[in-house]
C-alpha cells in the first residue's frame, strides 16, 4: 500500500510553510552561538521535516547568515534549484535515495540529462533556492545553522528579474509573479 501525503501530513502534525509544502520544527538548539558578522545570537541549529506533495513547490527564497543542509527522507526524488546572491545562473540538484549500482544505472537511463540524485544537498548562506517533487511526494528533513528565524520579509527587491527568470527555468512556461519570491533574514 502505497503513503498518501495526507497520512504523512497527520502522522507529523505538519503546517504549511509560507514558501509552499508542509512542516514541523523538530529540534530548535539550546545552545546558543554568536554570529560573526553582525554580533547577533541564535541558536545554533533548526532542524524541520519537510514535505512536498506533487504540484507543490518550494517558492524561490533564501536564509541570509546560515547555510541550509538537506536530507532526503522518503518518497520520489527532488529537484533543488540554487542561485549565488549575486545572480548568474540557477543550478538544479537532485536529492534521493541512495541506491544499488543496478537501480541507480535504471534510474540514470531513465532520467538521461537529469542531476543524479543524492541523499543530502547544501544551499549556503545567502543563495537563492526554490525546490519541487519529482512524483507524489519527497519527504527532506532541512537544517538550518546558525538557527534560523521566523522573521520573514517579501516583495519586490534589485534580484527580482533574476529570479523571475531562474523562476522561468524551474517551472518552464507557468506564469510569474512576485508571490514567487519571498527571504528569511535571521
Amino acid at each position: 500500500m502505497a503513503i498518501r501525503p495526507e497520512a504523512l501530513i497527520a502522522r507529523f502534525a505538519l503546517q504549511p510553510h509560507p514558501e509552499g509544502g508542509w512542516y514541523r520544527e523538530l529540534h530548535r538548539s539550546a545552545g546558543q552561538v554568536c554570529r560573526s558578522d553582525d554580533g547577533r545570537k541564535r541558536a545554533g541549529l533548526t532542524v524541520i521535516v519537510f514535505l512536498l506533495t506533487e504540484g507543490q513547490l518550494s517558492r524561490w527564497h533564501r536564509v541570509a547568515g546560515a547555510d541550509e543542509v538537506w536530507h532526503h527522507a522518503g518518497g520520489a526524488p527532488l529537484d533543488l534549484w540554487r542561485l549565488p546572491p549575486q545572480g548568474g545562473t540557477a543550478e538544479r540538484l537532485a536529492l534521493g535515495p541512495l541506491c544499488s549500482v543496478e537501480a541507480s544505472a535504471e534510474a540514470a537511463a531513465e532520467l538521461a540529462g537529469d542531476p543524479e540524485p543524492g541523499p543530502l544537498q547544501v544551499v549556503p548562506a545567502g543563495w537563492w533556492q526554490a525546490a519541487r517533487s519529482r512524483g507524489p511526494w519527497s519527504l527532506l528533513h532541512c537544517c538550518v545553522g546558525p538557527a534560523c528565524s521566523s522573521s520573514r520579509r517579501s516583495g519586490s527587491q534589485p534580484w527580482f528579474l533574476a529570479l523571475l527568470i531562474a523562476q522561468r527555468t524551474f517551472l518552464g512556461s507557468k506564469r510569474l509573479g512576485s508571490s514567487c519570491i519571498s527571504w528569511v533574514t535571521i
